[in-house]
């Protein structure tokens, strides 16, 4: 079987920006991540969905 499933991910933050939207941008953009197959699962594909912030 094949699907698609949606992981999330809290993220607790302190920021200097006076804008939240800045501190996001920046926390997207430095973000790294790992995601393992198993015996019985296998990951085939996986990307960040980029926040769309307001400006």
């Amino acid at each position: 079987m094949e699907d698609t499933i949606f992981l999330l991910v809290r993220v607790r933050i302190k920021t200097s920006y006076p804008s939240i939207h800045d501190a996001i941008a920046e926390v997207q953009s430095h973000t790294t991540f790992t995601i393992g197959s198993s015996d019985k699962v296998q990951v085939t594909e996986a990307q960040l969905i980029p926040l769309k912030t307001k400006k």
